[in-house]
């Protein structure tokens, strides 16, 4: 074995004991910590791609050496290595940009246990990322829920406290759904590993045998996993929970939280069912419908909003029912293309959480669009940063967001009989998504006679640099998609 190949299991282990070393440190150092560890297992990712790249085969690593049914396993493989990385680069420019208010908004005697819960997180999205059991899995699942409950509520106000409740509601909700999915997939196959699983389904699928219970034990997954990545209409809880955490909270819980559990649905559908199997079942129809739903109705909900920061909680709505969308497509085009998306309007939905707060700074602390008139203004690089975001989410050319609408639109005139809905949602919602972002801009650009504060970017290079980073990472995924689509489609062929 090659020691690279150690790499996804160095990343889980490091990032769960930075949580545990971070509870004896004070946040200053905890901060510090959690810093090199992002750096780190980005490297590390990084070079576990381009090993992968090299070899062109996935492989299989044991903990501990015990072979299956007693031991656990991790899988890696293109697509593992690629969404490993970016988590972390997202992650990493994420606390940065909010690391002001971070300090600002969280008691010093728990900036400690804010680090905590980021880097109990980041084990988490990474363990859903790599690993091969479905309980294990599910443990992270888990992890992943409390700690993301945490990032909520370590405000400590009303809303925030609120939030945090509905967000637990919720999330339970689906985690026990997909407790009592796996459950019944253990009870026909007896096997947690994922390869062994297949395995097994496949069997029963020639057989004939289980249809009815399979096809109930589907659905079940994939109503959990919805509910958990807050899919159109279980997506109460999102606005309350991105619109009042910290900001760097925000971008995270936006961008990748929701992504990690998206990424798992993803694993069970070619890694556990079977991609052909999930076609035939018609679940995904069903998908395909609650998809086109919540890329109209976040949108419109966006629209009736005057609170800047709430406004993109919904936009992140109308961008899941894409994903979902693309998975009710019933291709591996239509997965290719909701697989970017996730990379996509990660890095977008950050940059926009990131470059909103830089704009209620120097409009009176306050959200609402009346008080953000002229803002771009105030603070030059947030209004810039926010214009480059509205146009990425809109679909520009030259930004991310404009080739995940193409991919889509391409998945759909392959797949006849959804092609026209389709194309009829997509373009209502690129309308829709121009009328909220677009008299954003146009009202932070807006000349206005003020007393509020103008911020240089001199006072704020940290914040300002991160919004560089964001922007340059946005044009590289527009002008530059060819190879992240085509590393994407090698992943899934590992997948398959």
């Amino acid at each position: 074995m090659d020691f690279v190949q150690n790499f996804p299991c160095f990343s889980i282990v490091l990032s769960m004991f930075a949580s545990i070393f971070s509870s004896a440190l004070n946040g200053k150092h905890a901060k510090w910590l959690n810093t090199a560890v992002l750096i780190i297992i980005s490297i590390m990712s990084g070079c576990l791609l381009f090993y992968l790249i090299g070899t062109g085969q996935s492989y299989v690593y044991m903990m501990g050496r015990f072979p299956a049914p007693w031991g656990n396993e991790i899988r890696a493989g293109i697509l593992e290595a690629l969404m490993a990385l970016f988590f972390c680069v997202i992650m990493l420019l994420s606390l940065l940009g909010g690391e002001s208010h971070i300090k600002a908004e969280v008691d010093p005697e728990k900036v400690n246990l804010y680090y905590i819960m980021i880097n109990l997180l980041l084990s988490s999205l990474l363990a859903l990322i790599y690993t091969n059991d479905l309980f294990t899995a599910y443990v992270f699942v888990e992890i992943n829920t409390i700690s993301a409950c945490g990032l909520i509520m370590i405000r400590q106000t009303g809303r925030t406290i609120e939030a945090a409740t509905r967000y637990m509601i919720m999330s339970l909700l689906g985690s026990g759904l997909l407790l009592m999915g796996l459950c019944m997939l253990y009870d026909m196959t007896g096997h947690l590993l994922m390869s062994n699983i297949k395995a097994s389904i496949e069997v029963i699928v020639a057989e004939g045998t289980y249809t009815v219970p399979l096809l109930v034990t589907i659905g079940i997954i994939c109503v959990a996993l919805a509910i958990k990545s807050a899919l159109y209409p279980f997506h109460s809880w999102l606005p309350d929970a991105y619109g009042y955490s910290t900001v760097s909270s925000a971008a995270i819980l936006s961008s990748l939280v929701s992504k990690g559990y998206i990424f798992l649905l993803i694993k069970i559908f070619y890694r556990v069912i079977g991609f052909d199997i999930i076609c035939n079942s018609k679940v995904i129809n069903i998908l395909f419908v609650f998809g086109l739903a919540g890329m109209i109705m976040g949108s419109l909900n966006a629209i009736r909003e005057n609170d800047i920061r709430r406004m993109i909680a919904f936009s992140s709505v109308a961008q899941i029912g894409y994903i979902y969308m693309g998975f009710g497509l019933g291709t591996e085009f239509g997965i290719l293309a909701s697989v970017f998306h996730i990379i996509s309007h990660a890095a977008t939905k950050s940059l926009l959480f990131i470059a909103a707060i830089g704009l209620t700074d120097v409009s009176g602390k306050k959200r609402q669009f009346i008080n953000l008139t002229g803002a771009g203004y105030r603070n030059k690089v947030a209004g810039f940063a926010f214009t480059i975001g509205s146009l990425s989410m809109v679909g520009i050319p030259m930004f991310s967001g404009f080739v995940s609408k193409l991919l889509f639109a391409q998945a759909a005139v392959q797949t006849h009989n959804k092609m026209l809905p389709t194309l009829i949602v997509l373009a209502v919602s690129t309308v829709l998504n121009a009328i909220y972002f677009m008299k954003t801009v146009i009202r932070i650009y807006t000349p206005i006679e003020t007393e509020y504060p103008t911020i240089p970017f001199q006072k704020c290079k940290v914040y300002g640099i991160t919004l560089i980073c964001f922007i340059v990472l946005n044009v590289i995924l527009g002008m530059c998609s060819q190879p992240i689509v085509d590393l994407i489609r090698s992943g899934l062929n590992m997948f398959a």
